[in-house]
């Protein structure tokens, strides 16, 4: 492994600090270690012990969360964690054995959230599914994303958007969510707790990145339109993203100073989009960047 990143996130229990990885650290298994002697089989977490604050280490998916003793506070030695933890895991160490026993995992539960869109469902899990954004407009474009696919295997299953530890799903017209909401939910919540593979880890690079705008096309924008992705991440997007979608910069134009966005998931043909569109984004942006700003316009991703 190399180039991967730790990230620091509070819990609500303040001794547990969670150290989030921008890779899987383990496939489908989860593991806890009350001391060193425990730890034998992950020399990570031994390394980690004898930190002489470190009172449990679990790690499981893409994070290693670490109980403290009360003799230290987070805010003093979570950074030097994170560049222990991040120095470890890019020199390509081994971080759990093959001998190592799972920790029995904590059940999958999934539970349906309605969207400002009558044809989107929110289905959200207690643990995160995937790393980054997914679309699928149709099953064709389902080869490297099994779980996507069985969902188009649901004859009311229309596309479907994965981000994080939520998917959402249109459907066509011909069903009513309350008859099926529960058979999907069921479904999704099975499939995940199975730990079944839902991006192939096999899918191309450009398909991992088309979501999102790459450093070397950032770099390529000009200042104008930098600011506005800025604002988009900073303000927009995750509004957005609580109602089940994504925002994402298209283009700018200088001359006519008209924005362009690409709207995915819930947002994408929602009737409140315009709405949104004008009293939120636009207006934001107008105020954001005086004299910038004519119009937002969306295109449906």
């Amino acid at each position: 492994m190399s180039g991967i990143t730790i990230q620091i996130e509070k819990t609500s229990n303040p001794a547990i600090v969670k150290f989030e990885a921008s890779t899987f650290l383990t496939r489908h298994n989860s593991y806890e270690f009350k001391n060193i002697d425990d730890a034998k089989d992950s020399p990570l977490a031994q390394q980690l012990f004898y930190l002489p604050f470190v009172k449990t280490i679990f790690i499981s998916g893409n994070f290693i969360a670490i109980e403290r003793y009360n003799i230290v506070t987070w805010e003093d030695v979570q950074d030097e964690v994170a560049e222990q933890i991040q120095e470890y895991i890019n020199s390509g160490k081994e971080i759990i054995s093959e001998s190592a026993t799972a920790k029995k995992v904590v059940p999958v539960t999934v539970y349906a959230e309605s969207t400002p869109n009558p044809t989107v469902m929110k289905f959200v899990a207690n643990k995160k599914i995937v790393e980054r954004i997914f679309e699928f407009k149709n099953i064709d474009e389902t080869k490297y994303a099994p779980l996507a696919q069985a969902l188009f295997h649901f004859p009311f299953v229309k596309e479907v958007f994965l981000d994080k530890n939520y998917i959402s799903i249109t459907k066509y017209d011909m069903v009513d969510w309350n008859d099926i909401t529960m058979e999907i939910r069921e479904f999704i919540r099975n499939y995940i707790q199975e730990g079944k593979e839902v991006i192939s880890k096999d899918i191309p690079a450009e398909q991992k990145e088309k979501i999102e705008i790459s450093d070397e096309s950032f770099e390529a924008l000009d200042d104008i339109s930098k600011e506005i992705v800025n604002i988009l991440e900073e303000y927009i997007k995750p509004a957005v993203a609580s109602d089940g979608g994504n925002i994402m910069f298209d283009s700018y134009d200088p001359n006519s100073k008209v924005v362009k966005v690409v709207l995915q998931g819930a947002c994408s043909g929602c009737p409140s989009s315009t709405m949104t569109l004008k009293s939120g984004i636009e207006n934001t942006l107008k105020n954001l960047l005086k004299g910038q700003i004519n119009e937002v316009i969306a295109i449906n991703g």
